[in-house]
């Protein structure tokens, strides 16, 4: 498979490193600002089933929790096809970088990655949001 065409997604968050992992890598807190998984998350043995979204039954693989700050997933859509998320918290002085490497997959044109880099950039403003001014995993 040849390279695919990359952005990186990233917002800063006023908040420890460490806090902002913390939060962000527990599966079970991701539809409180990851729209596409807003119907919730269900625990099956090594992976989170989401159900019900904007794209169907998909089965959701997080790396392990880390001392990196990696919350690297893989997604397998109801077709079988695995979506690999990397999925970054990072040390930015005080507070932390977040940062989602999204790739333009085979057959998505222009104007659907345009819109999924809006869609990321929407989900990691909700979390930045709900830890600077909601408070959450303090």
């Amino acid at each position: 498979m040849p390279t695919m065409v990359a952005r990186i997604v990233h917002t800063t968050i006023d908040r420890p490193w460490r806090a902002v992992y913390a939060f962000a890598a527990k599966p079970e807190n991701m539809p409180l600002w990851a729209s596409g998984l807003a119907t919730g998350l269900s625990p099956e043995g090594e992976d989170w089933i989401a159900d019900g979204g904007p794209l169907g039954k998909v089965r959701i693989r997080f790396a392990p929790e880390n001392a990196f700050g990696v919350i690297d997933h893989v997604v397998t859509m109801p077709t079988g096809l695995k979506v690999r998320n990397a999925l970054r918290v990072v040390a930015n002085g005080d507070g932390a970088e977040v940062m989602f490497t999204l790739l333009q997959l085979p057959g998505m044109d222009a104007q659907a990655f345009e819109t999924d880099a809006a869609h990321v950039a929407r989900d990691l403003t909700a979390l930045k949001t709900l830890l600077e001014d909601g408070g959450a995993g303090r």
